[in-house]
């Protein structure tokens, strides 16, 4: 089979990927020249993907995957198109559809009888058929149902292990009519293998939803569901330090109830999907004030956990406060929603020096971002922990020469290493 993913960045690479080990003809379209010549030369354009670099290699060398500019030179070659292109969105989860439509075009334009088309980027529901089939009717002059076929299939999948999470969870597909469903399970039954597993109430697969729309809202209602849960614990875990409560205690009893779990509470909920997604289930759904507050909570834990560092350490006018990770969690080169942004604005605000540190950016890249660089080894007052990276787990109090005050957003720390400084835990576990 021939097949076009659209868009080559963290999903959509690692998704060509797995096609073309599957030994499909793929081809990648990106709108970036580098990208492109990157995924030719068999280099992964970005780090932090489990074994891309090794599978990418592989199947470039064998042939099974190129790169390209020309998306609709492409599409008019292949009988399925996967599209993974960003859908960029507002602070309040307003779409904006400009990159998706301009791809949706480009995708008319090479449309030809009897393709696949399978939208994999997270959508308002319903926009799917009122949106882009329409589109993709307007542009090829092909008839939806007839002449191509069109399904919603939600990427499931975490950046850094996208190639365990496409085994380990079932592809969902919904279509806008019953032969696109058909068709969607049959291409997603080729390209795409499952582990076993005992745990689901059918056998893990392909699992078709019914219509688009079910598989739109089962991909918001997944995020949604996360947001508001860690919402509650963010709340348990306020009120719990305002009255001397061990939190994780209370949040480890609560789990060990069969059917129980709540997320531990964390100084922020960051990446494209915690913050945004529940936003635009909002969009289809403003009267959800259960959403509404758990979001409104979350973006509240940066400034909320600079407020907790202040009553450690004191006034953190002139101190210089470093924020350990920019990037939005550990092991993952991308700022995009990150709680660094929030946390430096805030301590800002509280007249501190702020200084950021992160081992998968360089200086120059902080500085793009806004930030002075931290290095190891320099002076520094006190510290917050925004992000997870594994090299975080060896420092200690001799990295931060004058360290008086530590606040890990994520549970992150050994606290045996910042024995002599004022240590604060208050994220993830």
């Amino acid at each position: 089979m021939k097949i076009t993913v659209v868009a080559m960045g963290k999903i959509g690479l690692p998704l060509a990927v797995q096609f073309a080990s599957k030994g499909h003809t793929v081809f990648g379209a990106d709108v970036n020249e580098e990208t492109v010549r990157l995924v030719n030369a068999g280099i992964e354009p970005f780090p932090g993907e489990t074994d891309l670099d090794t599978k990418l290699a592989d199947v470039v060398s064998k042939g099974l995957l190129r790169a390209t500019t020309d998306t609709a030179s492409v599409v008019s070659d292949s009988e399925a198109v996967v599209v993974v292109v960003p859908l960029f969105v507002d602070a309040e989860g307003i779409p904006d559809f400009g990159w998706m439509d301009a791809a949706t075009r480009e995708i008319a334009k090479g449309l030809k009888p009897g393709t696949l088309v399978s939208y994999e980027t997270t959508l308002p529901v319903g926009t799917t058929r009122n949106r882009f089939a329409q589109m993709l009717e307007a542009g090829s002059g092909l008839k939806l149902g007839t002449d191509f076929h069109l399904v919603f299939s939600p990427e499931r999948v975490f950046t850094g292990r996208v190639f365990e999470d496409l085994r380990k969870y079932p592809k969902l597909v919904g279509g806008v009519d019953e032969a696109s469903a058909k068709h969607g399970v049959e291409f997603y039954e080729q390209v795409l293998d499952f582990d076993k597993r005992d745990d689901l109430p059918r056998a893990n697969g392909v699992w078709d939803l019914g219509s688009s729309e079910a598989s739109e809202l089962a991909k918001l209602a997944e995020t949604t569901y996360r947001d508001v849960n860690i919402g509650l614990a963010n709340q348990f875990a306020r009120f719990a330090a305002s009255n001397g409560i061990d939190v994780y205690a209370v949040i480890e009893a609560c789990n060990s109830q069969p059917f129980s779990h709540i997320h531990q509470p964390g100084i922020a909920v960051g990446g494209h999907c915690i913050p945004i997604y529940p936003r635009m289930y909002l969009w289809n759904d403003p009267e959800a004030t259960v959403v509404r507050a758990a979001r409104e909570a979350n973006a509240q834990m940066p400034s909320y956990t600079v407020g907790v560092l202040q009553a450690a350490h004191g006034d953190l006018n002139g101190q210089r406060v470093v924020v350990l990770g920019a990037a939005y969690r550990g092991g993952v080169k991308e700022t995009a929603f990150s709680g660094i942004f929030a946390t430096v604005e805030s301590l800002k605000s509280a007249g501190a020096t702020v200084l950021v540190h992160d081992p998968m950016y360089t200086d120059d890249e902080l500085a793009h971002y806004g930030f002075t660089a931290f290095h190891l080894g320099d002076p520094v007052d006190a510290v917050i922990v925004q992000a997870n990276h594994v090299e975080y787990k060896s420092v200690s109090a001799t990295d931060f020469p004058g360290l008086k005050t530590v606040v890990d957003g994520r549970k992150f720390l050994d606290p045996t290493k910042f024995a002599d400084t004022n240590f604060i835990t208050l994220g993830i576990g």
